[in-house]
């Protein structure tokens, strides 16, 4: 038998694995990955469309590489998916930085810095097709004086890493007006960081805090979970796979009534609330899904302020057949029969928080200006005809005149504008625009006027004890308190 050595056709595969399917954010986000691992706390992304060679440049203050070091990260396959790793190393293939990088320029340089020693290597696919090989250029001192970026940014710092990409047909092609284009790219960059690494944004404890900007500007944080105005559901768990943990911590949203327009658009972007309900899968503590519920439950309404995020080790990639982007992952069985006994649980809390208001309005003890009533084909809402104001409107009125009432009440009920509604609250739209402090004084007022009309009823202690258990006295203090003091008082 005989062994016959075959090396890949560098210009051919290297093109190839362009086709990836890495879009600008998740490209920036792997690059970032290598920072982190690096040990940084300060990584500066900047991008020029107005320069005569557009640019792209990402630069960290990690530790730097060595000769031997940039080799190897600028090979093909540099470390086996199989190898053990540092439990920080966000890195799975060995073909993150070339990957990415090329999948949105045909230049890549890279530059590193330890102390006094520069190093600095680049892929050019154009040279690349021109010599037919794995022509990989090793950049002198010379060279790095023609490099501005290199002078301005990397060169002032001790220690630290400057990609630059150039050449940057994928994510320039077609336009006419590149700086324009790239604003709105980076623009999306900007949202993706903020989600992705929002734990290291926020300086999580057990991790390094890490900045980032975007052409000077810091990036904040977006927590997905609203953490100090959620609720959490339960008690966090933990499980044992292989001999390692994962973390599983569930998180209920307020109801949508209860958001500020900032942060609903933080919670669910421009697609709303309901596409990212369900599991967020943290890797080290850095984001790689969300807004999935792996098949284990149908996204719905009910269920949109189910938030559940999970934290795996490294260790445990082989099991969750993670991709080279670091942007689809599949949970094994052994990881899905765990998190299936949680599903049930907060998908059932997140129905509550929807309907709760909806119960507490129409079917608990108390007197409630709608009543509910289920027939066959659903539910059908009225007005309760024995609501307290109700009741004391129509004893001022003669039989013609409260006949008149009547056709008024089913009409409006005949009316409901249901369809509106529907679609107000899909699109996330405060449909209850009214302030507290206004509801409160009305309601008060109205209180008022309903014990001058029944301050020489026999039954007014009943009806006092009555109004404290209709909407809207009972869902105010200041009322509650007021007539408590009138029964005490007789």
């Amino acid at each position: 038998m005989n062994i016959i050595n075959m090396p890949p056709f560098a210009p051919v595969l290297m093109e190839s694995t362009r086709a990836m399917g890495y879009n600008l954010e998740a490209a920036v986000a792997d690059i970032i990955d290598n920072s982190i691992a690096a040990g940084a706390d300060m990584v500066s992304i900047k991008f020029s469309p107005y320069d005569a060679v557009p640019y792209v440049t990402i630069l960290d203050n990690g530790k730097g590489m060595t000769k031997e070091e940039i080799n190897d990260a600028m090979r093909y396959g540099s470390q086996s998916s199989l190898n053990e790793r540092e439990s920080t190393d966000l890195g799975r293939f060995g073909l993150g930085m070339k990957t990415a990088s090329l999948s949105q320029c045909r230049c890549l340089t890279v530059i590193s810095k330890q102390n006094t020693t520069v190093v600095a290597r680049r892929w050019d696919l154009d040279e690349i097709y021109k010599m037919g090989s794995w022509a990989l250029i090793s950049l002198n001192s010379q060279d790095l004086a023609n490099i501005p970026q290199y002078s301005e940014q990397l060169k002032p710092l001790q220690h630290g890493t400057l990609i630059i990409w150039e050449k940057l047909d994928r994510m320039l092609k077609g336009t006419a007006n590149p700086d324009k284009l790239m604003n709105k790219q980076m623009d999306y960059v900007r949202e993706h960081l903020s989600l992705v690494f929002h734990r290291y944004l926020a300086g999580e404890s057990g991790i390094k805090k890490l900045s980032i900007s975007i052409n000077n500007l810091e990036i904040e944080p977006k927590d997905p979970f609203l953490i100090g105005r959620s609720t959490v559901f339960q008690a966090d768990e933990k499980f044992i796979i292989e001999g390692y943990p994962i973390y599983v911590s569930a998180f209920m949203l307020p109801h949508i009534s209860n958001l500020s327009k900032k942060e609903k658009a933080a919670l669910g972007g421009s697609e709303g609330l309901t596409k990212d309900q369900g599991f967020y899968i943290y890797r080290n503590k850095r984001l790689l899904i969300w807004g999935t519920w792996f098949r284990m439950h149908r996204k719905d309404e009910l269920s949109k302020l189910a938030r559940i995020r999970v934290d795996v080790p490294n260790a445990l990639d082989h099991l969750w057949t993670l991709d080279i982007r670091k942007s689809t992952a599949i949970p094994p069985d052994v990881i899905k029969n765990n998190l299936s006994r949680i599903v049930g649980r907060i998908s059932e809390g997140s129905k509550k928080a929807w309907t709760f208001r909806g119960k507490r309005e129409v079917s608990d003890d108390g007197s409630h200006l709608w009543s509910k009533t289920s027939i066959r084909d659903g539910v059908v809402y009225n007005l309760n005809r024995d609501y307290m104001m109700l009741h004391l409107l129509k004893k001022t009125l003669n039989a013609e005149q409260n006949r008149m009432l009547e056709g008024y009440l089913k009409l409006a009920e005949e009316n409901l504008p249901l369809n509106q509604l529907y679609v107000d609250l899909n699109n996330e739209e405060q449909v209850n625009i009214r302030k507290e402090k206004d509801a409160e004084t009305e309601a008060f007022d109205m209180a008022q006027i309903i014990l001058a009309n029944i301050a020489n009823d026999p039954a007014r202690e009943t009806q006092i004890r009555l109004m404290l258990q209709t909407d809207p006295f009972c869902n105010h203090r200041k009322i509650v308190d007021m007539l408590t003091k009138e029964l005490e008082n007789g």
